[in-house]
Order: C-alpha cells, then structure tokens, then sequence
C-alpha cells in the first residue's frame, strides 16, 4: 500500500447506526462506526456477505440516513448537491437504465446535473474504460463484465470528488478485475478522488492504501496508512 498525505475532509461519520424492521424483527447492519474519509484516500471495505458492506456505502454516499449517529460532508457542500456531481456511485449489480443505450446511461448523470458537453464527455468516460464500442448498445445486449465498466464510466463522469462502488469486479474475471481497478485508481489519482469500494476480493483491496474489515455490522480493523483511525 503506497503512503498518501491526508487531503480535504470528505466524509465524517460518527458512531453511525443502522437498523431496519423485517418480518423476523429488527435487524441492525451498522453498529457504531466512526471514520473520516479524505480527498484522495482508497479504501477497501471486506468482510463477509450480510456484515453491512453496502450499507455502510449507502450509508458515506448519503443514499441512506443513520438511525442514530450522523454523517457530514464537510467539503462536499449540502445534502441535495451530493449526487450526482461530488458522488459518483456504482452500485453492486450495474444497474443500467434498459431503455437508454451504454452511452446514454453514462450522460444521464451529467444531464440530471445540468452539466454541459454530455455526450462528449460520456464518450470519453467510456473510451477510459475500453467499452467505448458499447456505446450504442441497451444493457440486454451487453456482457456482465462490460455492463460493470460502463457502470463505473457513468460514476466518474461528473468528475466526482468520491467514488463509492459496491462489488465492482464481481463479473469480471481475475484479469478484468485487476485492469478495471488499476483503471478505476490511475484515474483517482489524477482527479484526487477518494475511491471507496466494497469487495470480497483481497487482490483488489491489496491495490489501495487501506483495508477496513467488517464482521457484525462494526469496522473492527483498519490497517493502511496512519489516516486509517477513529474505529466506532
């Protein structure tokens, strides 16, 4: 894991709680977490399946609202500005538009923003990920793992100032994998973008500069450089 210099302050969270009413009663998936995040960080999420990854990231992207605790953005301005400009999100499946083509999907984040050059920029963002061939394509006619490329394509089109991502790789093979997050970083690197991804895969999370581990809903190490503290 390469040293980094702590930048602005993206994210503060404090003693973050989750729960949520099921059938079977209330089932908590964060308990008591308490982190900051900074411009240019790259942080890897593991743990088990269930032990509150994707929470957690909905829970830094502002998708999702704590039960108790809180969590600002101090950098990053109010609440409703988020996303899709300062947040670039990528979620576990793609979750791709089905009527729009590649390309379109990837816009979309632009036009929602009221940012100008869409389609140029959309192109772009597309060639950066080798899937600018794609572009006229509906996701029913894509593969898994082009799918997940023009997911990320859309979450970094904005020039977002982070980057969460739920599962990335998760359909690509072990060579796929390895050339989207060396992609997914140098990318990062020159924007200073702070890239937090959740995955099961130890050769992803070994690329970035620090590793979280979660088991029952709790942070319970993080190892990396000395930025990786305030465990909850």
């Amino acid at each position: 894991m390469e040293a980094l210099c702590m930048g602005r302050t993206l994210v503060v969270a404090t003693d973050l709680w989750r729960s949520f009413q099921r059938e079977r009663g209330v089932v908590t998936a964060v308990r008591g977490c308490s982190f900051r995040i900074h411009a240019g960080e790259t942080i890897a999420i593991m743990g088990p399946s269930g032990c509150g990854k994707t929470t957690l990231l909905n829970l830094i992207a502002g998708l999702d609202v704590p039960s108790s605790g809180h969590v600002e953005w101090p950098a990053l301005g109010a609440t409703d500005t988020l996303r899709p400009k300062r947040i670039g999100v990528v979620f576990q499946s793609a979750n791709l538009m089905p009527a729009l083509t590649a390309v379109e999907n990837v816009e979309l984040p632009i036009l929602l923003g009221n940012g100008a050059e869409s389609r140029i920029r959309a192109l772009a963002a597309l060639s950066a990920f080798g899937v600018e061939t794609q572009a006229s394509k509906l996701p029913e006619q894509l593969s898994g793992g082009q799918a997940e490329r023009i997911a990320v394509a859309r979450a970094i089109v904005t020039d977002p100032e982070l980057i969460v991502a739920d599962e990335p790789t998760g359909q690509l093979d072990q060579a796929g994998a390895m050339a989207l997050v060396d992609q997914l970083l140098a990318w990062g690197r020159g924007a200073e973008t702070a890239i937090v991804v959740a995955t099961h895969d130890e050769r992803v999370a070994a690329k970035m500069n620090c590793i979280w581990r979660m088991r029952h809903g709790k942070v319970e190490s993080m190892v990396g450089r000395s930025a990786c503290t305030g465990i909850g």
